[in-house]
């Protein structure tokens, strides 16, 4: 088992290779626009997951994930040559689902702020249901009691 900190300086070393070898090009025309969003290598660093996102469609995607499944040998030992490890992890491609989310965040918080808004609009014109100061207050001592 390898330390964290080794691991993750791996990971971040792999990322940086492999997105220098994609800005350099590869001869694949299926390749779209790819952005390596994050490496995780495995503990005994064995394996490295290369998690990337793809700007364009859903065909492009699929093109894409083709393309980068095709050249993984080529970017492994694009990676085997430019680190110091003893060996060298194997690659998987992973597409990062972080666009989709963060959109369906976006449209979870507009609903909010609507049903906020509405609520709000609700509460300007409303009145209490009893007294306005439901709390009980102390009396007074009568001084006739006395």
């Amino acid at each position: 088992m390898a330390d964290p900190a080794r691991a993750r300086k791996l990971a971040d070393r792999i990322q940086v290779i492999i997105a220098k070898r994609l800005d350099r090009g590869l001869r694949d025309p299926r390749l779209g626009f790819v952005t390596i969003t994050d490496v995780q290598v495995t503990g005994d660093l064995q394996h490295a997951t290369v998690f990337y996102t793809v700007y364009g469609t859903d065909q492009e995607r699929a093109d894409t994930a083709a393309a980068l499944q095709a050249a993984t040998g080529l970017l492994r030992s694009e990676v085997g040559k430019n680190i110091t490890a003893r060996l060298t992890p194997t690659l998987t491609f992973q597409l990062d689902a972080i666009p989709e989310n963060a959109a369906h965040i976006e449209d979870l918080l507009r609903q909010a702020h609507e049903r906020d808004t509405e609520v709000a609009g609700l509460a300007a014109g409303a009145s209490y249901a009893g007294d306005e100061d439901p709390y009980v207050k102390p009396r007074e001592a009568d001084e006739d009691e006395d």
